[in-house]
């Protein structure tokens, strides 16, 4: 599944959240995520509620906490993340947002990163609105988020460093560093927060793609200006014909230690997939085909991506068509805890149900206990899982 942040009216964090309950992520669920932070019972809630936005429908979700403002620096909050029972996807993505805004903070303070401390944005609520955020795009099983052009404006506003002039410096810095394209904002005020603009760099590529629509999740901002306060997800399938394409090189004279994190950039840069074929060069030569599954769109970004990369003259590309299942990610109980299980279903019939690897992995370290333990009760709860009747509540993908 693909998304597009469209931004009439800029974005924060609760501003997403707000957007991903929406768009049919129960409020439960991101609570029950949340809920493995290992911060004290009580210090942090969540509330969702319909509210009108002028004309405008939306779901507004509010975060309140208990806790005086904290000042941690991101070792802090890279150790509190790090403590949850999240999926390692959910805690990757969280920690390298917050490692974009302490980057962003070093620059505007001229200080080394590590001496970074966060303010507002190391806040507890800050803290729910990034990790809420990449539980909900995983939950929802969004493989790639697009966005709209930024909305910016002016005026000022208060902060722990005094006042400071809108964008805040935090949010330019963010943009800046993602390339993000801005357009004038419709009124005063702060439009789009650094937890919303590190939300946007860390997981937005910011073109319009050609879509098949599912559903649509609105979310409202907590002040209601005289325009509609609210930012819009997209869900759907990519609506590109031949939406997919292979790109692919012949290599037969780098070192292959470099193979290690020439994939790793293709799956930053957007690859389904990666992978490594062992082939025969002229003149009886061994080498390698490198070769990824990307959306049509990430065409010229990955070719880019492997000519930089790599010691290759040249790509080749193909166009493929994929049959896919329909997926989604549910928790189930087992003897361990909670794990994270990937379903797949066809006409709407749960087919299989396969646990998340590093999960399973994460708690056995923690239990003393073989992965095989844990991986074949979690397999046992997928069990129970496939026996249970389709579901109507949520799409699937």
């Amino acid at each position: 599944m693909i998304a597009y942040l469209d931004l009439p009216a800029g974005l924060s964090g609760d501003i997403f959240l707000g957007c991903l309950v929406d768009a049919g992520w129960p409020l439960e669920e991101l609570q029950d995520a949340l809920a493995t932070l290992p911060v004290p019972a009580g210090s942090w809630s969540l509330h969702a509620k319909q509210v009108m936005r002028g004309p405008i429908r939306a779901t507004l979700v509010s975060v309140e906490t208990t806790e005086d403002t904290q000042h941690r620096n991101l070792t802090d909050v890279r150790e509190l993340i790090e403590g949850s029972r999240l999926p390692m996807w959910v805690q990757a993505h969280a920690i390298a947002t917050f490692a974009r805004l302490a980057i962003a903070e070093a620059r505007i303070h001229g200080m080394p990163v590590e001496e970074v401390h966060f303010h507002e944005v190391g806040a507890l609520d800050a803290i729910v609105d990034v990790v809420g955020a990449a539980a909900g795009l995983h939950a929802l099983g969004v493989t790639t988020l697009y966005a709209s052009p930024v909305p910016l404006s002016h005026g000022w506003t208060n902060s722990a460093h005094g006042q400071l002039p809108l964008p805040a410096p935090a949010t330019l810095e963010l943009l800046a560093a993602a390339g993000a394209p801005t357009v004038p904002g419709p009124g005063p005020g702060e439009l789009v927060t650094p937890t919303g603009a590190a939300l946007l760099a860390q997981f937005a590529t910011f073109v319009q793609p050609a879509m098949k629509l599912t559903r649509i999740g609105t979310g409202a901002g907590q002040r209601d200006p005289a325009w509609p306060n609210v930012a819009r997800l997209w869900l759907g399938e990519n609506g590109n014909e031949g939406g997919f394409v292979e790109i692919e090189t012949n290599i037969d004279d780098m070192n292959p230690e470099l193979y290690a994190s020439v994939s790793q950039r293709l799956f930053a840069a957007g690859a389904r997939d990666v992978w490594l074929t062992p082939i025969q060069m002229k003149k009886g030569r061994p080498g390698v085909l490198l070769s990824a599954l990307a959306p049509a769109n990430l065409e010229a970004t990955l070719a880019d991506v492997m000519l930089r990369e790599t010691t290759t003259l040249g790509v080749r590309v193909h166009k493929v068509h994929r049959h896919e299942a329909d997926r989604e990610f549910r928790t189930a109980p087992t003897a361990f805890g909670p794990i994270t299980l990937k379903l797949k279903r066809l006409d709407g019939v749960i087919v299989a149900a396969m646990p998340e690897y590093d999960e399973c992995q994460r708690i056995a370290d923690e239990r003393g206990v073989p992965v095989r333990a844990v991986y074949e009760a979690a397999l046992n709860a997928g069990h129970s899982l496939k026996s249970s009747p389709p579901t109507t509540e949520r799409n699937n993908f």
